[in-house]
């Protein structure tokens, strides 16, 4: 059987790499401004909206939405997506 001792110097070095690689791996992320999900009110502030107004969003399905509890939120990169997509043609 062969046996590995594994000082506390080891074990330091060990950290200092792995946080290296955490650091790494973070900084290539790309945070959005306002966090993953929104809320109802953050949402329409950023969009500058009335609350019918994200209501028609929601029910027209040009917007998706999660509900949780009594609260609807909305993901960062799906406003920007619809934002993208542009006005959509009237009837």
């Amino acid at each position: 059987m062969n046996v590995e001792l594994i000082t506390r110097e080891d074990l330091r070095q060990f950290k200092t790499e792995l946080l290296e690689e955490f650091k790494t791996i973070v900084s290539k992320a790309k945070p959005s401004p306002h966090g993953r999900w929104l809320k109802s009110a953050q949402v329409r502030e950023l969009l500058k909206i009335s609350p019918g107004t994200l209501l028609n969003l929601r029910v027209n399905g040009h917007l998706r939405y999660t509900k949780v509890g009594g609260s609807f939120y909305y993901q960062y990169e799906d406003i920007e997506l619809m934002l993208a997509k542009g006005p959509s043609k009237k009837r």
